[in-house]
């Protein structure tokens, strides 16, 4: 005996549809789908009350407009996934390069390697002095580079003290001061560091490099390559 609720027979429900759509479809509407739904609309339609052509016509805009804008979401999906895979192979030939990165932070992977980079001045700048500081802060070495022009003034630290003796592993900080217009200051610099691997990150992120150090930038960081 069927169960009666409120006084209505459970079994006069409408129903939820269970069976699983086999086409692969997900139930969405083709264009071919719309046009056979158009034509029957058409086929059946009040002869006292015709479908206005307006209304048909805006029902085939939107329906195309919708359709394009679909397709046009799945090709933009491909090309950006086409772009990142192009870009994570371009990026793999940095591996093993020099890349120079606007920053103060040098590292010494092995005893007695250097640290090169740039000193940036915008103006002319005089007696111009760069200092090398170990993770403590102590001055280990300072390299006086004199009258120097407007642009990148380049330096190469040999990675030894100020008696000559080599430097243990780690990171170094440099500095650079000197005169410009009559004043002491500080100069922005910019280091090169050692590119040891590429990591393929978030879309938003893009191509991450792993360099010497354990420290990771993003390829838009980097401002030469090589050098």
């Amino acid at each position: 005996m069927d169960t009666v609720n409120n006084g209505l027979n459970s079994s006069l429900y409408w129903q939820p549809e269970t069976t699983e759509v086999a086409d692969n479809s997900n139930q969405t509407l083709s264009q071919e789908d719309f046009f056979s739904l158009l034509t029957e609309q058409l086929a059946n339609q009040d002869p006292t009350k015709p479908v206005d052509n307006d209304q048909m016509v805006a029902q085939m805009t939107s329906f195309t407009m919708a359709d394009g804008i679909q397709q046009l979401n799945t090709q933009f999906g491909d090309f950006a996934t086409s772009m990142t895979s192009n870009q994570a192979l371009q990026a793999s030939s940095l591996i093993g390069q020099q890349v120079l990165l606007q920053g103060d932070i040098g590292y010494v992977s092995s005893e007695g390697q250097g640290v090169s980079g740039v000193v940036i001045a915008e103006q002319s700048v005089r007696d111009l002095e760069i200092t090398i500081e170990n993770e403590i802060g102590e001055v280990v070495k300072t390299i006086n580079v004199g009258t120097q022009a407007a642009g990148n003034v380049e330096f190469n630290w040999d990675g030894t003290d100020s008696s000559g003796n080599p430097l243990p592993v780690g990171n170094y900080v440099v500095r650079a001061q000197g005169d410009v217009d009559g004043e002491s200051v500080v100069l922005p610099t910019a280091i090169n560091r050692h590119v040891d691997s590429v990591s393929l990150a978030a879309s938003s992120q893009g191509i991450i490099l792993n360099l010497d150090g354990e420290v990771s930038v993003t390829l838009d960081d980097v401002i030469q390559i090589g050098g």
